[in-house]
């Protein structure tokens, strides 16, 4: 029994056994039907018996399950700085996070089309308590990050969950991680240092900025045009604004994994970029705390999202409506504007100043950042 058992996807040898059991669950049905609309339970079985390793169950249905929500929900899919990476070599991704499912699976898509390794996923096991997600999670490289544990189990959690990424990555794997834990619900991407720390904790007798300049880290930008959970994460921002606690509902997270799924995003872009081998080599030269050290990495991670990140007329549009300016008229149409304020006054409360603020600065955080860092840049 290996120590990451209770983490980790399931292995090749797993694969068809699960399938033959799982592919009978009524959600996963439902999943292989709007793949295959087209085949009969017979055509669809037989794809399913053909799978025998997670990379077969990724390209001959997965691949397939994406691009049918991208024809369905997306008016088109783009992606930049695939290009400059290496077939064959593994990477850490560590990119923003919008999506609980859809992040991860389009940046897999853009990794299959570019002949380039696929990852394997971090997720919370808070979002795949039903078995089918979890069986679903782990049919499709997902590996397990553990959530509500006590201060000393997070501790031995974290050292686990950072060997693991050792040792994907000595297995030539690649890897998916958000820059924090859980989804940006604000718009405001930001790599939380303690993700950089966990990450490094299985770096021996290295020094952490060293350990992680070996990992190749990758920054990853995805940024949709519109996001379909927009007004579900509302509520939770309007807690955060007034400091009280948020309760999440019954099927919350289920309810946002669906309308991600099927609703309207519009355009989607990934970008991957890149942290120059100096960048480590600087940090570390700098009199600095461990953690001040980790906190500057993660700075820099943030800003080179930043740089990436495609800017959509949404996002101007936003901008220019929280702060009742024209200032970037110009990159936006009258059209674009109008779609833009029927989406707002569809979904928020006119009465409730915090749950407007709220959703034009979701679509509006990402230009703030991006100016923020061209100022500090000049």
């Amino acid at each position: 029994m290996s120590k990451f058992d209770s983490i980790r996807p399931y292995h090749d040898s797993e694969v068809h056994e699960v399938l033959q059991s799982f592919h009978r669950h009524p959600m996963i049905q439902a999943l292989l039907q709007f793949t295959f609309p087209e085949k009969s339970s017979e055509e669809i079985k037989a794809i399913i018996d053909e799978c025998h390793s997670i990379f077969d169950f990724q390209s001959k249905v997965i691949y397939k399950s994406v691009h049918k929500i991208m024809e369905k929900s997306t008016d088109g899919f783009s992606t930049s700085g695939f290009d400059d990476l290496e077939r064959n070599k593994p990477y850490f991704y560590l990119s923003n996070h919008r999506d609980i499912i859809l992040d991860t699976s389009f940046i897999n898509v853009a990794l299959y089309d570019h002949e380039l390794i696929m990852t394997a996923s971090a997720i919370g096991d808070n979002l795949v308590k039903k078995s089918f997600l979890m069986a679903l999670a782990k049919l499709n490289r997902s590996f397990l990050v553990e959530r509500s544990l006590t201060p000393r189990e997070m501790l031995l959690s974290s050292k686990k969950l950072s060997e693991y990424l050792q040792f994907l990555l000595s297995e030539n794997q690649s890897i998916w991680m958000a820059q924090r834990e859980g989804r940006t619900k604000d718009g405001s991407d930001k790599t939380q240092q303690g993700v950089l720390k966990m990450a490094a904790m299985a770096r021996g007798e290295q020094t952490a900025l060293n350990y992680l300049k070996s990992l190749n880290i990758r920054p990853v930008a995805i940024s949709y045009e519109f996001d379909p959970t927009d007004i579900l994460k509302v509520p939770e921002l309007i807690a955060k604004s007034e400091d009280t606690t948020y309760v999440k509902s019954n099927n919350e997270d289920f309810n946002s994994i669906l309308r991600g799924a099927l609703g309207s995003k519009k355009r989607i872009h990934i970008a991957a970029g890149k942290l120059s081998a100096t960048t480590f080599d600087e940090i570390e030269a700098l009199d600095l705390s461990e953690n001040d050290k980790l906190q500057e990495l993660a700075k820099r991670i943030d800003k080179e999202i930043y740089r990436i990140y495609k800017l959509w007329p949404s996002n101007y549009v936003a901008y220019d409506l929280y702060y009742q300016t024209d200032r970037f008229a110009r990159t936006y149409t009258e059209r674009d504007k109008r779609s833009f304020e029927r989406r707002f006054e569809r979904r928020v409360d006119p009465s409730s100043e915090i749950a407007r603020e709220s959703f034009l600065l979701m679509y509006a955080n990402p230009v703030i950042n991006k100016l923020k860092s061209i100022e500090q840049t000049t």
